[in-house]
């Protein structure tokens, strides 16, 4: 379930693409794909190319209803792994993901 919640998140953000800001959040996906960790925001990366580090801890996967008409869309905040990636620092980016091997990328905004 949290895997799926998670894979859903990127991909609704992959999807909706984001274009200027809103009081600090992405417009267009204001709040799709965003995840906390250790006091910061983090949002999916195109970075495909990464090596998943040590675990860090927990990571919230943002509850998001950016689409109120559309309940079937809305994300219910929810729990996942947080990875290091290696050779960047955690305040830049992290992985997330329920294991290293289904880690996404996501970089600090």
């Amino acid at each position: 379930m949290k895997r799926a919640a998670l894979l859903v998140t990127v991909a609704l953000l992959t999807s909706a693409g984001c274009t200027g800001t809103s009081g600090g959040v992405s417009g267009g996906a204001s709040c799709s794909g965003l995840v906390t960790y250790d006091s910061r925001d983090y949002l999916p990366t195109e970075k495909s190319v990464f090596t998943v580090g040590e675990r860090l801890g927990t990571a919230t996967v943002v509850e998001c209803d950016d689409t109120p008409n559309d309940p079937e869309v809305a994300i219910p905040e929810s729990t996942t792994g947080a990875y290091a990636i290696e050779g960047v620092d955690p305040t830049e980016a992290i992985a997330v993901g329920d294991s290293p091997a289904e880690a996404a990328p996501m970089a600090a905004r």
